[in-house]
């Protein structure tokens, strides 16, 4: 029988949001450290290795969502063929860099770059064998020791991080030092676990390599066509201006770290249960569908419109009214955030539908690399990201009807459509109050984002419960969760009254 998504994306999530609550500050910590041209060295820096991480793996490891699930008993070998190539690629990565160090510089426009990349190749051959870690514990549906993980895994990069950049005045040297020190306890860790959790059977097995390579080939072309068309706008970005200028767009582009936890982490959730049941009747899979784009929604739409009447006073409080000019990006970026709400490349993931994905990817980037010379001409940094963001609502069109035709359905069934639309409207109502607030508070804009957020909060879930979009478990469990935390704030404002009473009284006293 399928289950909710919800439960076990709540404790990916959670697990990924204390690791947020570190790695958020990454940036926000080096953009008031570093100057603004060492600024955009490191996020030169961050795109090349992103980009590489995502590339290098070549499906490899997002392929154990597909085999774990289906073959239990054989998940020591699918396991153990992911991690050892996973380890040749990063090997043939970092010899990548090193060779064609000079040439990276004069591609960013940036030769500082040379200075670093050799650091940065040793921290990406550390991480790729240990991509395997969080996916092997999700794909077994190990969802709370994931969540751990996860936390504790990005709690001490980002310390590992910092550290030598704070504390010893290292620079962006420091800062790859230091990960380059995470990467390898990380790596460690992976390994102990696996032998502790597999043991003998954590063997690569050639038999089942060839399934493995059949399923991972065309996703890892297709996932490497998306990286290349989801980054493709920076790196055009990054050769056309120098590094002050890149920081600045780069800033636009910043990744509010939840979607991805959230998308990332439902996506998974729906792909294991899907798989699990690979052979039951399509009246199973369509409800699951329905379940995980309607919770996604709910989390992901309201983002939008709160992100979208927030954006000044964010971008200031984060990254210093240096970076007012990647306002206007960072709105055009918000706006992709929707997409993530329908998680169409799970579902043909698990359909083995990776060939589609592929021309998917493939003709995305041609409509990027087509449009964004002109887009730049006329409408400058917006322009590069606005043409991305027009690809992928066309590429998500074409998946949806897709995704209709492997479920043998129709329009009118492929989506809920009246809990999408109810959803949709209770968020922009929402944003009304909340743009009032923001408007009449003449403060400094961490004081006045509180108070928009809280605005917003309370309207869209006071929206959610009188246009009924949300369920009697989802009900219940806010009506829990709303009284706990009005106890704990009762329970410390009383702490705090009975810690003054007797200063109070003291000072009477005296006088």
């Amino acid at each position: 029988m399928m289950t909710s998504t919800f439960k076990p994306t709540l404790f990916l999530t959670m697990g990924r949001t204390l690791a947020f609550m570190a790695t958020f500050f990454i940036p926000v910590v080096l953009v008031r450290t570093f100057s603004q041209t060492e600024f955009g060295t490191y996020k030169q820096l961050l795109l090349l290795y992103s980009t590489l991480y995502a590339i290098a793996q070549f499906g490899m490891a997002e392929s154990l969502f597909y085999f774990v699930p289906r073959a239990p008993r054989e998940s020591g070998p699918y396991v153990a063929n992911s991690l050892l190539f996973l380890a040749v690629a990063g090997v043939a990565a970092m010899a990548a860099i090193a060779v064609s160090r000079s040439e990276l510089g004069r591609s960013f426009s940036n030769i500082a770059l040379t200075d670093h990349v050799v650091l940065l190749g040793v921290f990406l051959l550390l991480m790729m064998p240990s991509a395997v870690l969080e996916i092997v514990l999700v794909a077994r549906g190990d969802y709370r020791l994931a969540s751990a993980v996860y936390a504790v895994s990005d709690i001490a990069r980002a310390m590992l991080f910092l550290v030598p950049v704070l504390v010893f005045g290292w620079g962006i040297d420091g800062l790859l030092l230091g990960g380059i020190a995470f990467a390898a306890l990380r790596l460690a860790a992976t390994l102990a676990f696996l032998a502790g959790r597999f043991g003998a059977g954590c063997r690569p097995a050639l038999r089942l390599l060839t399934a493995q390579l059949g399923y991972a080939v065309p996703f890892g072309l297709a996932g490497a066509l998306e990286i290349v068309q989801s980054t493709f706008h920076q790196y055009a970005v990054s050769y056309r201006f120098d590094a002050a200028t890149f920081a600045i767009y780069a800033v636009g582009c910043f990744q509010v770290p939840l979607v991805d936890f959230v998308a990332t982490s439902a996506g998974n959730v729906l792909m294991v249960q899907m798989g699990q049941e690979a052979n039951s009747p399509r009246e199973r899979a369509i409800p699951a569908w329905h379940r995980a784009t309607r919770e996604l929604a709910l989390m992901l739409v309201p983002l939008v419109a709160l992100l979208m009447v927030t954006a000044r006073d964010l971008v200031v409080l984060l990254f210093t009214a240096n970076y007012l000019a990647s306002v206007p990006i960072f709105k055009i970026w918000s706006a992709s955030i929707l997409l993530a709400a329908l998680p169409t490349d799970a579902v043909l993931r698990v359909h083995a539908d990776t060939r589609f994905l592929l021309g998917l990817y493939a003709l995305k980037l041609a409509v990027v690399v087509a449009a964004l010379p002109w887009a730049l001409s006329t409408w400058g940094l917006p322009g590069a990201v606005l043409v991305t963001l027009l690809a992928g609502v066309m590429a998500k069109g074409l998946a949806l009807g897709r995704t209709r035709r492997l479920m043998r359905t129709g329009y009118r069934g492929l989506l809920p459509w009246r809990q999408l639309a109810g959803i949709a409207l209770a968020a922009a109502a929402a944003a009304v109050p909340c743009a009032l607030v923001g408007a009449a508070l003449d403060t400094t804009p961490a004081p006045r984002l509180i108070a928009m957020g809280v605005v917003y909060a309370v309207a869209y879930l006071a929206l959610l419960l009188a246009l009924r979009l949300v369920t009697d478990d989802e009900r219940l469990a806010l009506g829990r969760w709303t009284r706990r935390w009005t106890a704990a704030i009762a329970q410390v404002a009383h702490e705090l009254r009975r810690a003054t009473r007797p200063v109070a009284s003291s000072r009477t006293g005296d006088l």
